[in-house]
C-alpha cells in the first residue's frame, strides 16, 4: 500500500509539470464541484426543507407530556396580552385595529414554522408600528387625505350587535369601493403592506447574501437611545387620545415639539370624560404592573391587567353611552373574518423603498438580539441567518393578507419565558387566541374608548422611559457610550426615528474614530520588586527605570493618529529628536565661528549669548521602550512612523526597543523593512515583554557622546 501511494504521488507530481494537463485537471475539478453543488438529490432536498422549515426537525421530537402544559399556559397568556396590545398599537400605525390582529395571527404562525428560537414572541412591536405609522401618515398627506378625519360611528343608536353587523358590511364594501372615506383606509393599508413587503424582501436578501454583520454597527447604546427616543415620540403621539382633544397630526422633522405646542394650545378643549378615564386606567395599570414586578416570583403567570381594563372600560363605555353623551372617541366597528388576500401595490413599493431599509434593519436586529439572549439563557443555539429568513417571511407573506411589519417584542418575550414556555408551539396557541377574537369577539370592542388604548401604550413604555434614571450610572461606566445614547435619543425624538437611528450609527462610528485618533498614552514605571510596569500617573509608588523611558500607546497606529503618536511621545519624554538634532548642529556651527574669532552672529547677538541659547538638552535616557501590547495593527503610515522614530532617536544615540508586539504587528514591521533586509537585528529590537526590553537596555553601555 505504501509503495502504491508513493508511485501514485510521483506520477501525480510528474503530471503537474505539464501545464495543459494541469489546466484540464483544474477545469474538471471546478466542473465536478459545480455539478455536485447544483445537483438535486433527495437527501439534499430533504436537508434544504428541514433547514428552511426548522419545525420539521424539532416537532417530531416534541415531548408532549413534558412541554405541553408550559406551552399552552404561555400561549394563552401571550394571546390575552396580545389582543389589547394589537388594538392599541393600531393607533401608532395609523390603521384599523383589524389589521393589527391580522398581523399578530400570521406572524405567530409563520415564525412557528421558520423560527429557531423557542422563546421569542414575534408580532406587533411599538417601535415598528410607529415607523410604519410615520410612513403611512406622510403618504396620506402627500395623496391629499385628511389625517384628522375621525369618522364617527355610523350606527351609534342601535344595539351593539346590529352596529357590528352593519359596520362589517360597510367595511367589506369599502374594501372594493372607491369613495373618499374608503379610499383613505384602502390607501393607508396599501402603503403599510407595500412597506412591509419591501422590508421583508430586504431581510431575505440580507439572509441570502449573509449581510447580518450590518447589525454589529448598532451598538447597545444606539439601540437603547433609539428605543428611548422613539418612546418619547410614541408618548407624544398618544397625548391627544389621552385627554380627548382634536389637534392636527404633525409630520416631518420636529414632530414632538410641534405636537406638544398644539397640545398646550388646545388644552382647554380637553374632554373631561377622557381625562378621568385615562387617570383611572393609568393608576390601575401602573399599580398592577408594579405589584406584578414586586411579586413576580410568587405568581405563576402575569396578571392580565390590560385585558381586564379593556373589558371593564368597554362595558362602562357601552352601557354608560360615553360616546353619545360625552363625545368620547371610541374604537368603532372591528369586522370579523378575513379579507380576501391582495397583492401589495407595486407602484407604492417604489415610493417606500428607502423607508423600508431602516425598518428591515431594526426589525431584524431586535429579533436576533432577543433570540440570542434567550438561547444563551436556556442553553440552546439559534441560527442568525435563519432568523433573518424567518422575520423576512413574517413580513412578506402577511403583507398579502393586509398585515404590516413585525418584529420580536421584548416585553412579550420576557412574559413567555416567565410563564413556562418550552417551544414555538406556544406561538400557535397565541395565534389561536387571536383567531378567536378575529372570528367571534372583535365586534365586542366597538365601544372601547381610544384613551384606554392610549393608556395601555403609555404604560408599556415604562421600561424604555426608565432608562433616563440610568444615565448617571451609565456615565460612570462609560462616558462615550453615554454621549452616544444622549445623541441618539435626542435625534430620534426631536428629528425623526429614522434619522435618529442614522445619526446614532454615524455618531457611534465617529466616536470610535476619535478614540483611535486621540487614544490614551502614558509613560510607565516599574512596580517595586516585580517584573510588571504600569502608568505612573494612575498608580502610586512606582519606580522609574534609570536611563530608560517606557511609552505606551493604547490604539492601533495608522494614518489618522500617527501625528498624535509622535506629539504624545515627544511631550511625555520631553524630547523632540528633530529639534534636538537641529539644535546640536547649530550649536556646533556656532562653536566653529567662536574658534575662528567671529564674536557676532547674523542676528546681531554675541556668540556667547547665541551659544548659550543653543546648548543641547541633557538627555536623561539612552533607550526608549515602546509598549505595543495595545497596538492592534499597523498600516503603512504606522510602520513608517516607527521607522522614523527609530532613525531620529538613533541620531541622538538612543535605542528604540519594541515590546509585546502581536503577530500581525510583527508581520507588518517585517514587510515594511523595519528590521532590515535579513532581519539580523530583530532580536535586539523586538522583545516579548517590557521587562526583557528594560533588562536589555540596562545591559547596554552608555555611548560616550550620548549627552552633552
Amino acid at each position: 500500500q505504501i509503495y502504491f501511494l508513493c508511485v501514485t504521488g510521483a506520477l501525480c507530481w510528474c503530471s503537474c509539470w505539464d501545464g495543459a494537463s494541469l489546466k484540464i485537471n483544474r477545469k474538471q475539478v471546478m466542473l465536478a464541484k459545480l455539478r455536485k453543488s447544483c445537483s438535486c438529490t433527495p437527501e439534499k432536498l430533504k436537508n434544504f426543507l428541514m433547514d428552511f422549515l426548522p419545525v420539521l426537525r424539532w416537532l417530531p421530537k416534541y415531548k408532549c407530556k413534558e412541554y405541553i402544559w408550559g406551552d399552552v399556559m404561555s400561549g394563552l397568556v401571550i394571546g390575552i396580552i396580545l389582543v389589547p396590545q394589537a388594538i392599541a398599537y393600531s393607533l401608532l400605525a395609523g390603521l384599523k385595529p383589524i389589521y393589527s390582529l391580522y398581523t399578530s395571527f400570521f406572524a405567530n404562525i409563520i415564525y412557528f414554522l421558520m423560527g429557531t428560537s423557542r422563546h421569542v414572541s414575534v408580532g406587533i412591536f411599538s417601535l415598528i408600528s410607529l415607523m410604519v405609522g410615520q410612513v403611512v401618515d406622510r403618504e396620506l398627506l402627500l395623496a391629499g387625505f385628511d389625517l384628522n378625519d375621525d369618522a364617527s360611528p355610523a350606527l351609534g343608536d342601535s344595539s351593539l350587535q346590529n352596529d357590528t353587523q352593519s359596520n362589517t358590511t360597510a367595511f367589506n364594501l369599502t374594501i372594493a369601493g372607491m369613495n373618499a372615506e374608503c379610499g383613505k383606509e384602502c390607501y393607508a393599508i396599501g402603503i403599510a403592506t407595500a412597506l412591509t413587503f419591501v422590508a421583508g424582501v430586504y431581510q431575505v436578501l440580507m439572509g441570502i447574501f449573509r449581510l447580518g454583520f450590518v447589525s454589529m454597527y448598532l451598538s447597545e447604546a444606539v439601540l437603547d437611545g433609539f428605543a428611548t427616543g422613539a418612546s418619547l415620540t410614541i408618548l407624544t403621539a398618544q397625548v391627544k387620545y389621552l385627554i380627548g382633544i382634536k389637534i392636527p397630526r404633525s409630520q416631518g422633522h420636529g414632530m414632538l415639539v410641534i405636537t406638544w405646542i398644539n397640545v398646550f394650545r388646545n388644552i382647554s378643549e380637553a374632554n373631561i370624560c377622557d381625562v378621568i378615564t385615562s387617570a383611572i386606567c393609568i393608576v390601575v395599570l401602573v399599580t398592577a404592573k408594579e405589584l406584578g414586578d414586586q411579586y413576580k416570583h410568587k405568581l405563576k403567570f402575569p396578571l392580565p391587567t390590560e385585558l381586564v381594563v379593556i373589558v371593564v372600560a368597554t362595558l362602562v363605555s357601552h352601557y354608560g353611552k360615553l360616546n353619545e353623551v360625552y363625545a368620547s372617541s371610541v374604537s368603532g366597528a372591528i369586522p370579523t373574518g378575513f379579507i380576501p388576500p391582495k397583492v401589495p401595490p407595486f407602484n407604492l413599493m417604489l415610493r417606500v423603498a428607502i423607508d423600508a431599509l431602516p425598518l428591515a434593519i431594526v426589525s431584524f436586529v431586535f429579533t436576533v438580539s432577543l433570540s440570542e439572549m434567550c438561547a444563551k439563557k436556556y442553553a440552546y443555539s439559534i441560527r442568525a441567518n435563519q432568523e433573518m429568513f424567518a422575520v423576512g417571511f413574517c413580513n412578506i407573506i402577511p403583507s398579502f393578507f393586509h398585515s404590516f411589519a413585525t418584529s420580536a417584542a421584548l416585553a412579550k418575550t420576557l412574559v413567555k419565558t416567565s410563564t413556562g414556555c418550552q417551544t414555538q408551539v406556544s406561538g400557535v396557541i397565541s395565534a389561536m387566541v387571536v383567531l378567536l377574537v378575529l372570528l367571534f369577539l372583535a365586534p365586542l370592542f366597538y365601544s372601547l374608548q381610544k384613551c384606554v388604548l392610549a393608556c395601555i401604550i403609555i404604560v408599556s413604555l415604562r421600561g424604555a422611559l426608565r432608562k433616563f434614571r440610568d444615565v448617571p450610572a451609565r456615565y460612570q461606566v462609560n462616558k462615550m457610550d453615554t454621549f452616544v445614547w444622549i445623541v441618539t435619543t435626542s435625534a430620534s425624538a426631536l428629528i425623526s426615528t429614522e434619522i435618529g437611528l442614522l445619526v446614532g450609527i454615524v455618531f457611534s462610528l465617529l466616536c470610535i474614530i476619535v478614540r483611535t485618533q486621540r487614544p490614551r498614552t502614558a509613560l510607565l514605571g516599574q512596580i517595586q520588586d516585580t517584573n510588571f510596569y504600569e502608568d505612573d500617573l494612575e498608580y502610586e509608588n512606582l519606580s522609574s527605570v534609570p536611563k530608560v523611558k517606557i511609552f505606551r500607546f493604547e490604539a492601533p497606529l495608522y494614518y489618522a493618529n500617527k501625528n498624535y503618536f509622535l506629539k504624545s511621545l515627544y511631550r511625555l519624554t520631553n524630547l523632540d529628536p528633530n529639534l534636538e538634532v537641529a539644535r546640536r548642529k547649530k550649536y556646533k556651527k556656532e562653536k566653529r565661528h567662536l574658534k575662528k574669532g567671529d564674536h557676532t552672529t547674523a542676528n546681531g547677538l554675541g556668540i556667547g549669548e547665541t551659544a548659550l541659547q543653543l546648548v543641547p538638552k541633557q538627555t536623561d535616557f539612552q533607550a526608549l521602550v515602546v509598549d505595543c501590547s495595545s497596538i492592534l495593527f499597523l498600516d503603512t503610515s504606522g510602520v513608517n512612523t516607527l521607522k522614523e522614530i527609530l532613525k531620529d532617536y538613533k541620531d541622538l544615540n538612543i535605542s528604540v526597543l519594541l515590546a509585546c508586539c502581536n503577530p500581525s504587528v510583527i508581520d507588518s514591521l517585517k514587510r515594511g523593512g523595519y528590521f532590515g533586509k535579513d532581519f539580523g537585528s530583530m532580536q535586539e529590537m523586538l522583545f516579548y515583554s517590557i521587562h526583557n526590553a528594560v533588562q536589555f537596555a540596562k545591559d547596554q553601555k552608555l555611548p560616550a557622546d550620548c549627552s552633552v
